[in-house]
């Protein structure tokens, strides 16, 4: 079978030379992306290791979870990747406490804990959901800084929740 572009040597020598250029191209663009993708995640708080960084910048705060009315625990060691890199936000303990460390000041967010911890935030219903903070509803929702000394309490809706029984459709008592 003759592929379009390749019956005739020259065409060929052409199509492959071509194609070889594009090929050596796309390499390159990937690689210089990644180059320049690894430079700027140098100094993200987010996304490096802080075992071997001088970390004066401290917080701790408390973060109460319920996911369809239910209290989720919060596991230990969130934040501390194999390898032993420990990541800016963490937790010792499952008591609900969030420790976060870096090099200055930085405008953490509840939901930066989320993101780090990877919990399914795509899995809940964002307009019945709310965080409070200190007891007060925060409009931010997710990106409410973290405070020190802060009571968080985050309340979340997932998509396959039933709110039908929640609901007592038996006649009121007379």
């Amino acid at each position: 079978m003759f592929w379009p572009g390749l019956g005739d040597p020259a065409k060929r020598r052409k199509t492959l030379k071509f194609l070889g250029i594009t090929a050596a191209i796309g390499v390159g663009v990937f690689m210089a992306g990644s180059l320049i993708q690894a430079q700027l995640s140098l100094h993200d708080p987010l996304k490096v290791c802080i075992n071997d960084k001088d970390t004066p910048f401290k917080i701790s705060a408390t973060l109460e979870l319920y996911v369809d009315k239910q209290k989720a625990e919060i596991p230990a060691k969130i934040g501390f990747v194999e390898g032993g890199c420990q990541m800016a936000l963490f937790t010792l303990a499952n008591d609900g406490i969030i420790y976060v460390e870096w090099e200055e000041e930085y405008p953490f967010e509840i939901g930066h804990f989320l993101w780090v911890w990877d919990f399914p935030l795509r899995d809940m219903v964002e307009s019945k959901s709310k965080v409070l903070v200190n007891g007060v509803e925060s409009e931010q929702f997710i990106h409410a800084p973290l405070v020190n000394g802060y009571h968080y309490r985050a309340e979340f809706v997932s998509k396959a929740y039933d709110e039908s029984k929640d609901k007592d459709f038996l006649p009121p008592d007379m």
